[in-house]
């Protein structure tokens, strides 16, 4: 193997620098670089390579994928741990380095400190770039590690980040701040990928937006605590990295042990945000386990009967769901043990006696009669101290030495790394989805894991509890491999790339308000294609803001993702339905355009508009969605370019039924729009892409939908 790897795909090249015996470091991460011969990546390197400037060390300091002090490296350590105080600084050597399907193996051992590792980087087919690292002791004694982080460089040009924050019915809003000197660090600590984690960490050159700048991302894969870094130093070192985040004693390695880092997950764009995200979607969609059937309908009973489960109501809502072009219906909370609020029962995973004395059948029937698929509602990592269960095995419950965390939404969180009470979890489960005809599960998990300890022995358990979702979802997945499951965690609070090896979508958040959803599923969609994130139509007031809005904003912006209804259709009239229907119908017919192609934005000048479509492969058809989320400064506003289409093709934009029309369009403002006529315009996509179209005036909270088609002239 050549001493300088590259790795190219997809307009990507990552160039390794793997002279000596020193943990490889990478010489370029970003713009293919073609065809290079051996003594070519030796200029390359040559040409990359600092000064010998001399502080920490004499000669320059080669900042690896993991930096060492050892090394002269003295901004954030890649390893940190000890034996007793000992062996606290690592000087790993190479012995091994293997080329494999898309990347690099390298094996490592410092001898003096008695630690083996083994550091795997990829270039997927996609262009997305990964690594991930396993640390084995194989000395006697014990190894506290207290961390473990990869780091991925970016270039100095790299000068302003976007991270994420949040909250519960506010997830993923983006912050920027400037790349500057020093070390900013995004810690979530809520036991599950949290509201507040970065989600992706991006770096760019100023003022980079969704078409133009270039990026670089990275996204730490992980369910619990992880750790996302970006830093720079006068060394003139940048680098963007992440890892697990470990609390104090849950990694202790006896000889022989291994631990594993999460994958760390990069995307590089030459050209902004939409080309990193489209990485990112490309990489998904090739996985074996992506979702592969259209993405169905979904009814989802919370929003419109929470508790009151009643066969007849139920029924009558199922019928309306069906006759609206519902395909899954999935019956929420409530169905169990005591669960007539959210204060007991949790647990207690048998069916209620008092609200289904004759089981699920009953309702199962009516829905497959009806043509639909049947969901159900599961909660399996927490309890209610108000049940069966926690009555019965308190033991159970993590907790810190001799206390019991404090409870939250009434819960407490099942210690899953002790084996009866996962075999509990898995068998209840499993005999459920074994008794009844159900094709999904909504896979809920509200609280964060607060003092979550192994109450047996007092040891901080967010590591061991994750990795043991991990394999209960590993397990029932094997034994039902039809059945699909969504991830929500009170909302959106666990969206990663790992969880979403075992799942098939994401419920991006409990705040289903069309308004605050349109920043929401953007920057999900960052990470995330469409047909991975669950997107609902409310009812008319919102069950979370009580902000009311009309049906096609509801629908319009709903669409983009994988469609629901959470609404009581019993209580909607005629004209509702009808119209409901129609979007039901126009997602179905345009779905397979939504989820297989490039998902992209507009810049606009216009704050108060927003403009996103998704272009199909071949640039032969796209869809687009303008909406008004405000009032606009600019009265009439300015125009919106359309991004995506085939420069050298002529397209027919037209507005696109059932959201051609919107309130407050040709009707309050006395005239229509000159060219959004059925006719539209006809425009090679050069055009469309530079000079665009005149955006419509628009009320806020309002959206229209514009298709773009070629045509042959």
């Amino acid at each position: 193997m050549s001493d300088l790897v590259h790795l190219s795909a997809a307009g990507v090249s990552v160039v390794l620098d793997c002279r000596g015996t020193a943990l490889p470091a990478i010489v370029h991460w970003g713009e293919a670089l073609g065809d290079l011969s051996d003594d070519r990546l030796h200029d390359l390197a040559l040409a990359a390579a600092p000064q010998a400037i001399g502080f920490s060390v004499d000669g320059s300091v080669r900042v690896s994928l993991l930096p060492e002090q050892s090394a002269g490296w003295q901004g954030h350590p890649g390893l940190a741990g000890h034996r007793d105080g000992r062996d606290w600084s690592s000087a790993f050597a190479v012995t091994d380095a293997e080329r494999t399907a898309d990347g690099l193996r390298i094996s490592a051992f410092d001898e003096a400190a008695g630690l083996q590792i083994v550091i795997e980087v990829e270039l997927h087919p996609s262009g997305v770039l990964r690594t991930r690292a396993r640390l084995t002791s194989t000395a006697p004694g014990s190894y506290r590690l207290d961390q473990l982080t990869l780091f991925l460089p970016v270039p100095e040009e790299a000068a302003d980040l976007l991270d994420f924050t949040g909250h519960h019915l506010r997830e993923r809003s983006p912050q920027r701040t400037a790349f500057t000197h020093g070390l900013r660090v995004r810690e979530n600590r809520t036991g599950r990928t949290g509201y507040d984690t970065a989600h992706v960490l991006v770096a760019g050159t100023a003022g980079f937006g969704n078409r133009h700048g270039r990026v670089w991302g990275v996204h730490t894969a992980f369910s619990g605590g992880a750790r996302s870094i970006a830093e720079r130093n006068y060394h003139g070192h940048s680098a963007l990295g992440g890892g697990e985040l470990l609390l104090p004693g849950e990694v202790t390695l006896s000889e022989g042990d291994s631990y594993q880092t999460p994958w760390l997950y990069g995307s590089f764009g030459a050209n902004g945000l939409d080309e990193l995200s489209g990485r990112f979607h490309t990489y998904l969609r090739s996985r074996p386990n992506h979702p592969a059937k259209p993405r169905p309908v979904v009814v989802n009973t919370w929003e419109a009967v929470y508790f009151d489960h009643d066969l007849t109501r139920l029924t009558r809502l199922a019928e309306a769901a069906a006759a609206a072009g519902a395909e899954r219906f999935v019956l929420d909370d409530g169905w169990f043990g005591s669960r007539r609020n959210d204060r007991s029962g949790l647990g207690d995973w048998w069916v209620s006696p008092d609200v289904w004395p004759d089981g699920l059948g009953p309702l199962i029937d009516v829905v497959r009669g009806l043509g639909l698929e049947f969901g159900l509602w599961v909660e399996p990592e927490m309890v209610n101290p108000d049940s069966d269960l926690a009555r019965s095995h308190p033991d159970w419950i993590m907790a810190a030495g001799n206390r019991i965390p404090p409870p939250a939404r009434s819960q407490q969180v099942l210690d899953l790394d002790n084996p009866k009470a996962y075999e509990y979890i898995r068998d209840r489960l499993d005999a459920l989805l074994s008794e009844y005809d159900i094709a999904y599960l909504k896979w809920d998990h509200n609280r964060d894991l607060v003092d979550a300890g192994h109450p047996a022995t007092g040891r901080a358990g967010v590591h061991d509890q994750t990795h043991a979702v991990y394999r209960l979802l590993d397990d029932l997945r094997a034994r039902h491999p039809a059945v699909e499951i969504e991830s929500c965690s009170s909302g959106g609070g666990r969206v990663d790339l790992e969880i979403l090896q075992r799942t098939d979508r994401v419920w991006a958040s409990d705040c289903i308000d069309a308004h605050e959803r349109v920043g929401i599923q953007r920057w999900t969609s960052l990470l995330l294609p469409l047909e991975l994130i669950g997107s609902h139509i409310g009812a008319p007031r919102s069950h979370t803001t009580h902000r009311e809005q009309a049906l096609d904003m509801r629908a319009g912006t709903a669409i983009w993702g994988h469609l629901g209804i959470e609404w009581d259709l019993t209580s909607a009239d005629a004209g509702e339905l009808a119209r409901l229907a129609e979007w039901v119908a126009f997602y179905k017919e345009v779905r397979g355009l939504l989820h297989t192609g490039t998902l992209v934005h507009a810049d606009l000048a216009n704050p108060a508009y927003h403009l996103t479509g998704v272009v199909a492969a071949d640039r032969s058809d796209a869809l687009y969605a303008v909406i008004a989320t405000a009032t606009s400064a600019s009265y009439p506003p300015g125009t919106a370019a359309l991004p995506g289409l085939d420069p050298d093709r002529v397209y027919q934009v037209r507005p696109q039924p059932p959201g051609d029309t919107a309130d407050g369009n040709a009707a309050a403002w006395g005239a229509a729009l000159p060219w959004a006529t059925a006719q539209g315009v006809r425009l090679p996509g050069r055009a469309l892409a530079t000079a665009g179209l005149r955006l419509p005036v628009l009320y806020p909270d309002r959206v229209m939908l514009w298709r773009a088609s070629v045509v042959d002239e």
